[in-house]
């Protein structure tokens, strides 16, 4: 690819430091380690970067690419004035501007971002999903009959696994109506229930528009429990060092039949299509001991950073981390969703 001028939107408080290299600093304890690596990437292939960090007002994008011109937009936002669904809005305002941009289209980050939203679609196209039930703030915590126990509760529309423990998985119905109240008192989010699946946790790494790719199919192990298909991947296992040592915690290629591997595969290209993604997204699902597969949910514009799933999976492919950040640029360019000059 051709060097261009790139611009990395990022929030304000995520702009890594100038001049600072990864050896000078600890990547566990470090918020701003994938800005730092995408940055650097960009940079080692002979890009001229703009890194832009930006909280609530849209006039900085603007102000940067009429002064530095970029040719696309690395987009690293995950939320916009404190809203995760607000990222959207930054990608349409991109699109208004004609500027080509990294990730996930407007339209699939609608669909994906709200858990329920996405099992409906999903459910529509006859992909297998959960059952489950929606409760947002405002409305009282009525409870579906027909909802199964164990299920697990959830916020609807945030990521990284915000307000999951071991204490969202219940069994009862008081239960439940307690975890949901948890999470609309305590985080201020609409909640979602959930049949628990138990079995394996995989994910799936899918990039591209209308001709898909996908990653080695990758798995979530907890080699040190009695039952590691009741395991959940709760907070603390994504981001304590400790609980990750006591349970075991890693992840790695799947060991999958041919054919249930040509399964997976299958399902996570439809529902990348069914949710209308570009770019590159992570599927999540569970694979229960029949070797039924349910869709968990889908994670437009997932942690890119160079010891994150997804950039695991690639190295296991072949992909180097460079030649990734480089073809999510050269994605970006070649975006149907963008009208560019």
């Amino acid at each position: 690819m051709k060097k261009s001028r790139l611009m990395v939107l990022m929030h304000k408080d995520l702009v890594p430091k100038n001049g600072i290299k990864r050896s000078d600093i600890d990547p566990d304890k470090c918020p701003w380690i994938t800005e730092l690596d995408v940055i650097t990437a960009l940079k080692k292939r002979g890009h001229e970067v703009l890194p832009l960090g930006i909280y609530g007002d849209l006039k900085p994008i603007r102000d940067a690419i009429e002064e530095f011109k970029p040719h696309a937009t690395f987009n690293l936002l995950e939320e916009f004035d404190g809203e995760a669904l607000f990222d959207q809005n930054v990608v349409s305002y991109l699109e208004l501007l004609k500027q080509p941009y990294t990730g996930s289209n407007p339209r699939g980050l609608i669909l994906a971002r709200d858990k329920a939203l996405t099992k409906k679609v999903l459910t529509y196209h006859r992909i297998k999903t959960p059952r489950f039930a929606e409760f947002p703030v405002w409305t009282g915590v009525k409870v579906p009959k027909e909802l199964p126990y164990p299920c697990i509760v959830k916020c609807q529309m945030e990521e990284a696994s915000l307000g999951i423990a071991r204490s969202s998985i219940v069994r009862s119905k008081e239960k439940l109506i307690d975890r949901v109240k948890w999470i609309h008192e305590k985080l201020g989010y609409h909640a979602i229930a959930e049949e628990f699946i138990e079995g394996r946790e995989l994910y799936v790494g899918v990039y591209g528009h209308q001709r898909l790719s996908t990653l080695p199919v990758w798995e979530v192990h907890f080699d040190k429990v009695d039952e590691p298909s009741k395991e959940i991947y709760t907070r603390m296992a994504k981001w304590n060092p400790d609980y990750r040592a006591r349970k075991g915690i890693k992840s790695g290629p799947a060991k999958l039949t041919p054919a249930l591997q040509k399964k997976v595969i299958d399902i996570c290209k439809r529902t990348y299509r069914a949710l209308h993604l570009s770019g590159y997204a992570r599927i999540d699902l569970r694979v229960t001991p029949e070797n039924d597969i349910y869709v968990i949910e889908a994670n437009p514009n997932p942690n890119i950073g160079r010891d994150d799933e997804f950039a695991e999976s690639a190295m296991h492919k072949g992909i180097k981390y460079d030649d990734l950040i480089e073809k999510m640029v050269s994605l970006a360019f070649a975006s149907s969703t963008i009208y560019t000059d």
